[in-house]
């Protein structure tokens, strides 16, 4: 079974929110057009409290941009973002949530960062996805959202990692690009890991062939 994978479109992450990637309400309309398509759609929705331990504005001093120690490793420091129950963390307007079939809360743990949809950072936490996943016996996944350089990417390889067929629908991506270098180097580490770069068009048509 197939299931579509929706990576942290929520408000902050749009290019007028709190953390913006660039062109990330982009990825809205390449998102709403697989929906209808999957029987199985899960949101992963970035859901920190309010002192989460990444945010830069929780260490006196301190800047995004900056790095610390958090939890045992090292740790970018981020502006302020997602906090639960805020409209930062809320998902992108126009983003046809009535179609998602499930949503997975992460980064919920103020001392360590969650950038992937299945595990925090150090491999502690699982948020029950690959559980989900397979509950529902999937083998592929096909991953969109945001961002490509870093949320995007650790949901992939886990996914990779945790024996799921990965698609990445390269048009359905953003990337934050901190470094002129970096969403390349994503995408090469994705692909390096087994993951397959798709775009969404070629899906709808081989979808569309396979009803034929």
């Amino acid at each position: 079974m197939k299931a579509l994978l929706l990576v942290d479109i929520q408000n902050d992450f749009l290019p007028t929110g709190a953390l913006p990637v660039p062109e990330g309400d982009a990825v809205v309309p390449v998102a709403n057009a697989l929906l209808p398509h999957f029987p199985l759609a899960i949101a992963t929705q970035d859901w920190h409290p309010a002192n989460h331990g990444s945010f830069a504005a929780s260490h006196p001093g301190r800047h995004p941009g900056e790095l610390i120690e958090l939890g045992g490793l090292p740790q970018l420091l981020w502006p302020v973002h997602c906090v639960q129950g805020t409209p930062g963390a809320e998902f992108a307007p126009g983003l046809q949530t009535a179609r998602f079939t499930h949503v997975v809360h992460k980064g919920i743990d103020t001392e360590i960062d969650s950038y992937g949809g299945f595990f925090d950072n150090g491999q502690r936490r699982d948020t029950g996805l690959a559980d989900l996943l397979r509950a529902h016996d999937v083998n592929e996944v096909y991953l969109l959202g945001l961002a490509t350089d870093y949320c995007v990417k650790y949901t992939a390889l886990d996914a990779i990692r945790l024996g799921f067929t990965t698609f990445l629908v390269a048009d359905g991506c953003r990337g934050v690009n901190l470094q002129p270098d970096d969403v390349a180097g994503a995408l090469a580490e994705m692909q390096a890991a087994g993951a397959i770069l798709v775009r969404s068009g070629d899906i709808l048509a081989d979808m569309e062939a396979a009803a034929v």
